[in-house]
């Protein structure tokens, strides 16, 4: 077994230390360069007033459509709600995985799902929404029918989240 000697130890630390200490001088300077100083002012692209080519017929039949999905969505949601309610409520404070909490998750899982085609109807018009201000086609009727749908979503997600956290405690 070989033995070092901590004074050996002590001058191969110091040796090993002193390859750090280069000198700095021969390195380059991380200061900002005048050629990455920015100067002058980019002016903003004039906003058109005008608003683009209205939507054609086909999608404007579509909104529809994803607007009366969306309203059908809300209707069975709004069916189902005071039930889920009514079991949530029932098994607030109830121990998890107990039979009236398991039967309260079933209708808050339930409640979810009739909003599902609600989902799936914004998600469409989003996508329209986006094609449309891509293109600077006028996108009023879109938002209008988003917005709608928007809505709607909202308010169940509002019940969902309450339910969701009265069943938790």
């Amino acid at each position: 077994m070989h033995r070092s000697s901590p004074i050996l130890l002590l001058a191969a630390s110091a040796l090993s230390l002193a390859g750090c200490a280069n000198d700095i001088a021969e390195y380059p300077s991380l200061a900002r360069r005048p050629a990455e100083r920015v100067s002058g002012a980019a002016l903003p692209a004039a906003a058109s007033t005008q608003p683009g080519p209205a939507p054609s017929a086909a999608v404007l039949g579509r909104l529809d459509s994803l607007v009366s999905t969306a309203r059908a969505a809300d209707e069975r949601f709004s069916a189902r709600e005071a039930q889920a309610r009514a079991l949530v409520g029932s098994a607030t404070g109830a121990a998890l995985g107990s039979e009236s909490w398991a039967v309260a998750s079933v209708a808050l899982s339930q409640l979810e799902s009739a909003r599902s085609d609600a989902m799936v109807a914004l998600a469409e018009l989003d996508e329209l929404y986006a094609a449309a201000r891509i293109d600077a086609a006028d996108a009023r009727a879109i938002a209008a029918a988003r917005d709608t749908v928007i809505a709607l979503v909202a308010r169940q997600d509002h019940v969902v989240g309450e339910l969701g956290e009265r069943l938790a405690r």
